[in-house]
């Protein structure tokens, strides 16, 4: 078995342990082990069909495991309940762009799992959503419809739905698939103030290694079904591109 162990002295906000998914007969993943702490940023690469979704999908409950545990902030899967501390960010979903909701209206549903859709938002979380617009350059687009918006912009707007809520950790799959140079110029900054600033998790789901160039403090593999490391520290751009 080949497993990712995070330093002891770090808080670990997701815990992939011994994890193996079947879909029907067919076997997906294999015993894999994922940490990844506080602050760090973490880049999950592999081809297509490797398994790299549905890991993403085990983590967050969407899929439940064939064998093994998965925990969020140190409580198990099953009992976890604060799920204002994670934001999801799916491969890129054409079902939003065509519902008739401003970009507004799309940023204010991350807050309604904890608070109710048509509840009074509360000064912070409204200095949250005016935070996070911003942050994705929005802030010109907020009563446009999302039907109107480029890919680009349309995509960051779904980011900024699953960062109002403040989270800790943010999973993203595939973000940049699809959208224009200016959007995956804008989404870099905003993950260097999330790292940085703000201290955030990332687990960053791509198959092109120079979306998190300069990024990632660790770079992942899944293979065959299994995880592995594939790069780590400054150079983990050089060490991902140059492997066989």
């Amino acid at each position: 078995m080949l497993s990712e162990v995070a330093p002891p002295t770090a808080r670990q906000v997701l815990e992939v342990d011994d994890v193996s998914f079947t879909y029907g007969r067919t076997p997906i993943l294999h015993q894999v082990s994922l940490c990844v702490d506080e602050g760090e940023f973490v880049a999950v690469v592999g081809a297509n069909g490797s398994g790299k979704t549905t890991l993403m999908k085990l983590a967050l409950g969407l899929l439940r495991a064939t064998a093994g545990h998965v925990r969020l902030f140190g409580t198990d899967l099953g009992a976890f309940g604060d799920w204002g501390k994670v934001g999801y960010v799916p491969q890129r979903a054409t079902a939003m762009s065509a519902l008739p909701v401003s970009v507004d209206e799309v940023v204010q549903s991350g807050l309604a799992a904890g608070t109710g859709l048509f509840r009074r938002r509360s000064p912070e979380q409204r200095q949250r959503l005016e935070h996070v617009v911003d942050l994705l350059g929005l802030t010109g687009d907020r009563r446009s419809r999302i039907s109107e918006l480029s890919g680009g912009q349309q995509q960051r707007a779904l980011i900024a739905r699953a960062l109002v809520t403040a989270p800790r950790l943010l999973i993203m799959d595939e973000p940049t698939a699809g959208v224009d140079a200016d959007a995956r110029g804008v989404l870099r900054e905003s993950l260097e103030h999330l790292v940085n600033v703000e201290g955030m998790a990332v687990v960053y789901v791509s198959h092109d290694p120079e979306a998190f160039a300069g990024l990632a403090h660790r770079v992942v593999e899944v293979e065959g079904g299994r995880v592995h490391t594939a790069g780590q520290g400054p150079d983990v751009l050089a060490e991902v591109a140059s492997a066989p």
